[in-house]
This record gives C-alpha cells, sequence and structure tokens, in this order.
C-alpha cells in the first residue's frame, strides 16, 4: 500500500494564487527601465525559498518605512520576469505562444537567479524545438553558452555546428569580435572540417584586429609590432597544429609570421618538410 500521497498540483495551485491575489505582501520588485517599468508584489518567504539570488539581493536590503522591500530590476525584461515569477510560485512553465528569443532570454536570466531547474528546462526545450532559431542566431548563441557554465549541452550544440559547418564562424564578419576563450575553445577542437592553412589565416586576422594600431602592410612591420601580435595569440599558437599545414601554405602564410613563433617550434615545422 502506497503511505505517501503527494499533492503537488493543488499546492501549486494556492501558490499561484497568493501571488495573484498578492496577500500579506512584503517585497516589490520594480522591473524594467523608465519609462517602461512594471511593478510586482512577492513574499521575501517565497523568493527566499525559490531563489539563491533573491535571498542574497533581500539580505542586503533593508525595509521601508512601510515594511517593504523593494528590489529593481532594470536589465530584465517584463515579459521574461512575468514566466519567471510564474515559476517561482507555481513551479509550473509553459512556452505556448512564446517567442524563441524571449526563451533564449529566459534561459540567461535564469542562469543569473540560479533557477538551474529552469536552465535545464529551458535549455532541453531550445535544443529539442529551435535548432533553426538557435543556428541563424549562431554567435549570440555561442557567446552565451561559454560564458555559462551550466549551458554545457547548448556548448556541445555549438560545437557540433562548428565541426560540421567551419565556415558559419570563420567567414563570418562577426568572428573577429570573439572573445579569446571562445577562440581558444575552437582551435582545441581536433576534427574541425577546415584546412589547418585556413585556419590559421584566421587565427593571424583575429589577433591583428586586437591590434588596431599593426600597419596594413606587412613590410612596414617593426619587432614591436610582430611582439604585440604575439602577445594577443600567446594562447592560440600552441593550438595550430602546424604539421597539418601544407608545405606551401607554411612558406606562403606561416613563413611571414615566423617571428611571432618560438625559434625551435619554427626550425621544427621548416625542416622535415623543406
Amino acid at each position: 500500500m502506497k503511505m505517501t500521497t503527494k499533492f503537488f498540483e493543488q499546492l501549486s495551485n494556492n501558490l499561484s494564487e497568493l501571488f495573484k491575489n498578492s496577500n500579506e505582501y512584503n517585497v516589490i520588485i520594480e522591473v524594467g527601465q523608465s519609462p517602461n517599468i512594471q511593478t510586482f508584489k512577492a513574499h521575501s518567504i517565497i523568493l527566499n525559498s525559490r531563489s539563491l539570488y533573491f535571498k542574497n539581493k533581500l539580505n542586503a536590503i533593508t525595509y521601508n518605512d512601510d515594511n517593504i522591500k523593494i528590489i529593481k530590476e532594470t536589465n530584465i525584461s517584463i515579459e521574461v520576469f512575468e514566466i519567471i515569477i510564474k515559476y517561482i510560485y507555481s513551479g509550473t512553465i509553459t512556452f505556448e505562444n512564446i517567442n524563441t528569443s524571449i526563451i533564449f532570454e529566459l534561459l540567461i536570466v535564469s542562469n543569473e537567479l540560479g533557477l538551474e531547474e529552469l536552465i535545464k528546462h529551458t535549455q532541453s526545450f531550445l535544443l529539442d524545438n529551435n535548432p533553426p532559431w538557435l543556428r541563424h542566431n549562431f554567435f549570440h548563441v555561442l557567446q552565451t553558452s561559454f560564458k555559462n557554465d551550466n549551458l554545457k549541452d547548448l556548448q556541445q550544440f555549438c560545437t557540433n555546428i562548428i565541426v560540421k559547418y567551419p565556415n558559419i564562424i570563420f567567414d563570418s564578419d562577426e568572428f573577429l569580435n570573439l572573445s579569446e576563450n571562445i577562440l581558444v575553445f575552437i582551435l582545441r577542437i581536433d576534427n574541425i572540417q577546415m584546412d589547418e592553412g585556413k585556419i590559421w589565416d584566421h587565427t593571424i586576422n583575429w589577433g591583428i584586429a586586437q591590434n588596431s594600431f599593426l600597419p596594413h602592410n606587412l613590410d612596414q612591420w617593426t619587432d614591436e609590432h610582430f611582439l604585440a601580435l604575439k602577445h594577443s595569440l600567446q594562447n592560440c599558437l600552441s593550438l595550430i597544429r602546424y604539421f597539418q599545414i601544407s608545405a606551401e601554405d607554411v612558406i606562403e602564410k606561416v613563413q611571414p609570421y615566423k617571428k611571432i613563433l618560438d625559434s625551435t617550434l619554427w626550425t621544427e615545422i621548416i625542416l622535415p618538410k623543406h
């Protein structure tokens, strides 16, 4: 005989009503930026128990004369916060008739608020139902996923895209704006379906883009210019698979920049094949 009965649905409904009716609230959350600000009445006991983020915020805020704590969330959209506060109170969520861009924003905000259950669910929903949107907004998805360790599945999705369709990232104008940690991650991928000589070209171009003062004409470069490029690429150069670069590309593409390489490495590259 089953000894335990769970009435979660009724509990969810009761807490939802508590939020809707705003009975005995002691927190006001102001969401959005002027002139588009919406206030939400909430209860500290619910926020404290459901979100470490709000628990820390509330602990740092004192009650006003009306015995109310006011939280300002200027960087969260009203539409996203409505979904989050409903989830916090009821433990339910629906993505029906919600734009994918809002769902992705929800994923980002859920991560910032430390809502692990919501992070996992939203990430899975996007991957299962919205791959075309993720591919179309690839750079935004890539940069976001690698800022957050909680988005491992999304990182793997991006990795698979890079392996199969490297041009989507290497040939994009946005490539030069990639953060260093993402470029390093990409260079560590073993099975990218792109010629290593082209990967070298793109890596060099990225490094040059980080130093706007470098002359366009390589003949005008001084030792200081090469040193600046070497510094920008210090975490990338060791990840290039030099021995997979053709002899012709070594001479044409790598040799002009040999000053940024360790002399021993350059000797190893040039001697066996040339």
